[in-house]
């Protein structure tokens, strides 16, 4: 146990980083992470658990890159800083609102970064823009918090789905053991993580999969939402856990209508045209950025899939047929449209389909397959849930790359990618991503990108290359952007291959781009 009077230092957490980054095992990222655990006081714990899992401990703290980046902050030569003074400052930073905050806010930060050496200033300023990437997974979190503490993996990782805080799940691993952390369950108010689901390849290998009858559902192009209600008490939490109960004042009144006193259901948002139709996705997402959602135009109209308590009962550990039961009971008006599937059958294969093409027609992305034996498994991605929806590929081009931080340290990682302009002119830039690049084509990336660099001399963060290079890109689809020329952006876009039998004249053009926008859009 650590001693009650221990003072960690910030280096001490930038060192157990670095030995996790500079290592692939997970065994020696686990003792790495457990032995600085050790050090922690009950106090630091939480805090030096959040830190390493890529989280301030106070959330966002309204930090912008240029306020970072721009400022001189002459790095200390001694390294004294604590990780309660960091805490602290973090803690004065989140506090900070109202007039003058930029300045109030941009005084802490000098104060905080001219204490820190340069190594604990590459640490904080990727910890408080939340690009802190270092390879503290939270799965090996989780096995360093178990090992540190002496207790199960498995009531650590259950304790974290319930809780949704690594932080708070450690400071409870610590305090009381595996009778603390079984005794972690469904609070109604607060957010458990969501259940997720696994890409389905096709319909006959979800059918194979899930083996027994199974839900089909409707997959919406919304926002996850998770809505807790305690008598004439509602919270409306997004999938990251975040409260944004406030911005959805509709959603909070249709709530209060349903027949029950205590409730916890999962589903999804979304607005709706004159037609019944779903809005473009960014405009569902807009609500949750606005300060006060009575303000917006667009109505949100809750649907929901899953309900994980009712009436003092939590459901989370019974099989989908019965929370589908009592999700019928509380709410059967604003369920997601879905059938029933017995796989047995021999047209179990065309009633998906059907499902499918009827989900497309109406505007949806698709459709999930849900094993109606299963229990939710908060938090996990696993094959009880599975999604079909249509794929998505275009050939760009690649406009640029930025040299990667954490693991991918000295090699030229994400992406900026191009689609052709059919008049001629150069490649417009319609998203960037670093998703589905492999260890072989980051080092393929670093070694071939400097021929194709437009000034071998420049040193900067981006490389910027000549348009030559086409690059194979999966997405889940096209949304419409201000932030790029084209005027739209690609939804979850990874690399699937480079297409050296291509070149940029071959690639797709912005028009084939945006007719993947959502008709209203287009």
């Amino acid at each position: 146990m650590p001693a009650s009077e221990s003072v960690l230092l910030l280096r001490d957490v930038v060192a157990a980083g670095a030995a996790v980054t500079a290592t692939r095992s997970r065994l020696a990222k686990t003792t790495a992470l457990a032995a600085l655990l050790d050090r922690a006081s009950d106090a630091e714990l939480p805090v030096v658990v959040a830190w390493l899992s890529g989280d301030t401990g106070h959330g966002r703290l309204g930090v912008g890159w240029r306020s970072l980046i721009d400022r001189e902050h002459a790095p200390a030569e001694v390294d004294t800083l604590t990780v309660a003074a960091v805490d602290a400052a973090f803690a004065d930073i989140a506090a900070i609102s109202g007039a003058g905050s930029q300045s109030q806010r941009a005084a802490v930060i000098d104060g905080l970064l001219g204490q820190a050496t340069a190594a604990e200033q590459r640490f904080l300023i990727q910890l408080m823009l939340g690009e802190l990437r270092q390879g503290a997974l939270e799965g090996v979190m989780v096995e360093a918090i178990a090992s540190s503490t002496t207790v199960p993996a498995a009531a650590v990782r259950r304790a974290l789905m319930l809780s949704g805080s690594l932080a708070h799940t450690a400071a409870t691993a610590r305090a009381g053991g595996v009778d603390a952390l079984s005794a972690v369950g469904l609070e109604v108010g607060r957010p458990l993580r969501p259940m997720l689901a696994s890409p389905a390849g096709s319909v006959s290998a979800a059918l194979e999969s899930l083996g027994g009858p199974m839900s089909a559902e409707f997959k919406f192009d919304g926002a996850r939402i998770q809505v807790h209600r305690n008598d004439d008490r509602v919270w409306v939490f997004t999938r990251t856990l975040a409260d944004v109960t406030a911005r959805v004042p509709e959603i909070v009144e249709q709530v209060l209508t349903l027949p029950v006193t205590s409730v916890v259901l999962d589903g999804e948002t979304l607005a709706l045209d004159d037609a019944g139709r779903p809005r473009p996705f960014q405009e569902t997402m807009s609500r949750f950025g606005s300060a006060n959602g009575s303000d917006a135009a667009e109505v949100l109209r809750p649907y929901f899939f899953d309900c994980l308590h009712r009436d003092g009962v939590d459901l989370i550990d019974r099989p989908l047929s019965e929370r589908l039961d009592a999700l019928d009971a509380v709410a059967a008006a604003h369920r997601i449209p879905a059938v029933t599937i017995s796989a047995a059958t021999a047209d179990a294969e065309a009633q998906i389909s059907g499902q499918l093409r009827s989900a497309l027609a109406d505007g949806h992305e698709g459709i999930m397959l849900k094993g109606l034996d299963t229990a939710y498994e908060a938090g996990r991605r696993g094959k009880g849930w599975q999604k079909i929806k249509p794929v998505h590929t275009l050939d760009l081009v690649v406009l640029a790359a930025e040299w990667g931080s954490g693991r991918r340290t000295g090699l030229l990682s994400n992406l900026h990618l191009g689609a052709r302009d059919p008049d001629g002119g150069d490649p417009i830039m319609v998203g960037k991503t670093f998703k589905g690049l492999t260890d072989a084509l980051l080092r393929w990336q670093t070694d071939t990108f400097p021929d194709y660099a437009r000034d071998p001399s420049e040193s900067g963060h981006v490389v910027w290359l000549r348009p030559e290079l086409v690059v194979e890109i999966a997405l889940d689809g096209v949304q419409v952007s201000r932030r790029y020329p084209g005027g739209v952006a690609l939804r979850f876009a990874r690399v699937v291959r480079y297409r050296p039998d291509r070149t940029a004249a071959d690639a797709d053009t912005i028009d084939a781009v945006r007719a993947l926008l959502p008709k209203r859009a287009n």
